[in-house]
C-alpha cells in the first residue's frame, strides 16, 4: 500500500487525494467469503450426516500433468475434504483420445453415488472442449458449462449456475452492494464467464448491462458510465484510473501470471484492473488474487450440494 493510503479497519481503506479529500474504500475479501460459504456447507453436510442422508460427492477429471490445472484440481480436493464431501479423482495422459474419455465420462454419468462431476480445463488441443463439456449430465455439470445449465439463467428456475459468474453474484449479495437498476458494465464476453454473468445481473440483478469486448471501440467510453464495472479479459493493466467513475464497483475477474525478476517467486498474479491507481476512485474493490478467485471453488462446492439436495432431498 502506498504512502496516501492507511489501514483503518481489514477491508476499509482511506485514500487521500492531491486536494486533500478523504474517500473511503472497501477492499472485497473472497477469500473470507469463501471460507464463511464453506462453513456453512460443511455444517450443512454434518446435518445430512446426522440425518442418514447422501453426503454430496465431487468427481473430477484431470487430463495431462499441466501444472496450473493441477494446482487447481489440488484446491477443489482440500475444499472437498474442508467440507465433508466425499471425492473422486481421475487422472487420465495428455494422449488419451476423445473417444475413450467420453467413455470414461459416460461411466461417471452412469454413477448415481456422483453427484457433482467436473471435467478440468483446457483439454489437449485434440479433444473437443464443446463435445467433452455437452456429455456431461447437466444435473451433474457443478461447473455449469452445458447449454441446459448455460440457458436455464433465462428461465425463473436455473438449475446449476457457472460456478465464476455464480461466486461474483455472492459476492455483490454478501457486500450488500445493490444491482437493481444499477448501470453495469461487463467487459470480455466469454462463455465461461462474461455472457452468463450479464445474463444473471439482468435476470437475477434486475441491473441494465452493458457488455463490452475485444471489438469494442473507446472502451472507457463505457467503463466511464459504469456504477459497477466487472472487467474478465485477462489483459493486466487494461482498466486505468480514468475509466473508472468516482465511487463505482470494481469486480477484477480477470487473472493472469505474469513473470519477472523483480518477483520474489519469479512471477505474480496480476488483474486487469490497476489496482493502486483505481482502488482511491471506487466504492468497492476486489484484489487479484483474493478477490473473485477463491468464490469459483465456493460456488463448485455450491453447486454440488444443490445437485446432491436436487437428487436426494
Amino acid at each position: 500500500m502506498d504512502g496516501n493510503q492507511k489501514n483503518e479497519t481489514p477491508g476499509i481503506v482511506k485514500a487521500v487525494n492531491s486536494m486533500t479529500e478523504t474517500q473511503t474504500y472497501t477492499i472485497i475479501d473472497g477469500r473470507k467469503i469463501s471460507q464463511d460459504i464453506k462453513k456453512e456447507i460443511s455444517e450443512k453436510v454434518a446435518m445430512r450426516k446426522q440425518e442418514g442422508k447422501k453426503v454430496p460427492h465431487l468427481a473430477i477429471i484431470l487430463v495431462g500433468d499441466d501444472g496450473a490445472s493441477q494446482t487447481y484440481v489440488d484446491h477443489k480436493v482440500k475444499a472437498c475434504k474442508e467440507v465433508g464431501f466425499h471425492y473422486t479423482m481421475m487422472r487420465f495422459a495428455d494422449t488419451i483420445s476423445e473417444d475413450k474419455l467420453m467413455k470414461h465420462i459416460d461411466q461417471v454419468n452412469r454413477d448415481e453415488d456422483v453427484d457433482g462431476f467436473i471435467v478440468q480445463l483446457p483439454l489437449p488441443l485434440n479433444i473437443s472442449v464443446e463435445r467433452i463439456t455437452e456429455k456431461i449430465r447437466p444435473d451433474k455439470d457443478v461447473d455449469g458449462f452445458t447449454n441446459r445449465n448455460f440457458g436455464s439463467i433465462v428461465s425463473k428456475n436455473p438449475l446449476l449456475l457457472p460456478a465464476t459468474p455464480f461466486g461474483v453474484m455472492e459476492l455483490l449479495k454478501r457486500y450488500n452492494i445493490p444491482t437493481e437498476g444499477k448501470n453495469c458494465v461487463v467487459v470480455g464476453a466469454s462463455r465461461l464467464v462474461g455472457a452468463p454473468l450479464s445474463m444473471m445481473l439482468v435476470e437475477e440483478g434486475k441491473a441494465t448491462v452493458t457488455i463490452c469486448h475485444k471489438f469494442t471501440k473507446d472502451l472507457g467510453m463505457f467503463t466511464r458510465h459504469a456504477d459497477i464495472l466487472i472487467t474478465a479479459v485477462g489483459k493486466p493493466g487494461l482498466i486505468t484510473a480514468d475509466m473508472v467513475k468516482e465511487g463505482a464497483v470494481v469486480i477484477d475477474v480477470g487473472t493472469t501470471r505474469v513473470e519477472g525478476p523483480q518477483y520474489k517467486s519469479g512471477f505474480a498474479l496480476k488483474g486487469d484492473v490497476e489496482f493502486k491507481e483505481v482502488a482511491p476512485k471506487t466504492s468497492y474493490i476486489t484484489p487479484v488474487p483474493g478477490g473473485v478467485g477463491p468464490m469459483t471453488i465456493a460456488s463448485l462446492l455450491l453447486n454440488t450440494l444443490r445437485a446432491t439436495e436436487l437428487r436426494n432431498p
